[in-house]
């Protein structure tokens, strides 16, 4: 469990993650990297879920940005698939550490500024262990996950609503799972064309 929120408009691209991350064997704390840059290409990779599967995916979306064919709008349309192909891996190796596939799940985001369409973008891809294909959901406005703690807020890109957001969610998070899985500090990507900025908000 994790804080993700994503805000979108022709020209700014704001991705929130916070930092928290656990053990799956021993429930030890430490701080994870939920948000990573492709740089070259102006595109931004957040997740909330399986880190370990996160860190395979951007490894390989990583690997696929150096061909000189690349495009956001390829990576994006194939990433649903990829998503599909790895997870019996991730399902797998959960199993043979003796960790419950049932709860096992990832949303992943990818966004950052389009060539092709002249504005930014974001697509949002979930899978879990009910067998079913990856979800792919192209993102309008925002996306808030989890979403239900944010429904009587207005949406907003300052730096100080972002942070207090996040905070609500974690409270709610943690209130839900009767114990602490989501908090550490709040990392937030600002991207606009040509510009991709990375800043740590502080503590949730």
């Amino acid at each position: 469990m994790s804080i993700l929120n994503v805000l979108l408009t022709s020209d700014h691209l704001v991705v929130a993650a916070d930092t928290l991350a656990e053990d799956a064997l021993t429930g030890a704390h430490s701080a994870g990297a939920k948000l990573l840059l492709i740089p070259q290409h102006n595109l931004v990779f957040a997740t909330r879920g399986s880190t370990q599967f996160f860190l395979r995916i951007y490894e390989l979306a990583l690997q696929a940005s150096f061909r000189a064919d690349f495009t956001m709008e390829q990576l994006s349309a194939e990433l649903g698939l990829v998503v599909d192909q790895l997870w019996p891996n991730c399902e797998k190796a959960a199993a043979e550490a003796g960790l419950p596939t049932e709860h096992l799940g990832t949303e992943l985001v990818l966004g950052g500024w389009s060539p092709k369409n002249g504005r930014m973008m974001a697509t949002a891809y979930a899978k879990s262990g009910n067998q079913l294909p990856c979800v792919v959901q192209p993102i309008g406005g925002q996306l808030a996950s989890p979403g239900e703690p944010l429904k009587p807020v207005t949406p907003s890109m300052a730096q100080t609503d972002l942070l207090a957001h996040a905070r609500l969610q974690a409270s709610y998070l943690n209130k839900q799972m009767g114990r602490k899985v989501a908090g550490g500090r709040l990392l937030v990507g600002f991207l606009q064309k040509e510009q991709a900025v990375l800043k740590d908000l502080g503590e949730i």
